[in-house]
């Protein structure tokens, strides 16, 4: 049997801070690994989000300029991008995606931009100061250990229902203060890691993956996907 999967890239003509796009092209990477087809659709403004058309999501970062505009917008697609992250959809959103996923956050200029609320975390942002550099990351649950790279001025706290995507080992992480790093709620996965993270951490590409092919035929056997190698994609 041929598998298929779609997969919405969130404002990807607007979003794509430091070359997050890789992310989709890491998807893809494995998926055909997994003799699965992965077509990727850009979903941006004026244009609708439609949880039963799609698979998995993908959104990305950008400057504050850009998340403004995508703030206004995103609010006809609020009650779809729920309706599908509650279903146990699974998606990935990086840096501003992240923020944008959650109640608000501050700008640099101190405006408050509002988010969709789908994930109840908040981003509040720093002065005249940023997280920067190199971050390793593990998760408790799965021992997972993740490596990444950082920029960012938000400062993020997770609320009620998240967990974060893993302790902090070296780096900053969502806030420098409470030793998390990203975000898990239901099968969203949320982080400040550029590189594409993807690209370093392909059991969390494999992961994606996998739940999305689960939920889209729920009675198929996928033992050969999920005993498939990850090797780096670079």
């Amino acid at each position: 049997m041929e598998y298929s999967l779609k997969l919405a890239h969130l404002y990807g003509d607007l979003l794509n801070t430091y070359g997050d796009i890789g992310n989709i092209l890491t998807l893809q990477y494995y998926a055909k690994q997994m003799g699965v087809s992965l077509e990727a659709d850009v979903v941006s403004l004026d244009e609708p989000f439609d949880a039963d058309k799609y698979d998995l999501f993908f959104f990305g970062g950008g400057q504050d300029y850009e998340q403004m505009i995508v703030s206004k917008d995103i609010q006809a697609k609020k009650d779809q991008l729920i309706k599908f992250i509650e279903d146990g959809g699974p998606g990935l959103a990086i840096c501003g995606g992240y923020q944008l996923l959650g109640q608000y956050y501050i700008g640099a200029d101190g405006q408050k931009i509002a988010g969709i609320s789908a994930l109840p975390h908040y981003t509040k942002s720093q002065d005249n100061h940023r997280f920067i550099g190199d971050i390793t990351i593990k998760n408790e649950v799965s021992q997972t250990t993740y490596h990444g790279f950082e920029n960012h001025n938000g400062v993020t706290y997770l609320g009620a229902g998240e967990k974060p995507l893993g302790t902090v080992l070296t780096g900053h992480g969502n806030n420098g203060e409470d030793g998390g790093e990203g975000a898990i709620y239901n099968n969203v996965y949320c982080s400040y890691f550029h590189g594409p993270i993807l690209a370093r951490n392909g059991q969390l590409a494999k992961e994606m993956l996998l739940t999305a092919l689960k939920r889209k035929y729920p009675t198929a056997d996928f033992s050969k996907q999920e005993a498939l190698e990850i090797k780096p994609t670079y």
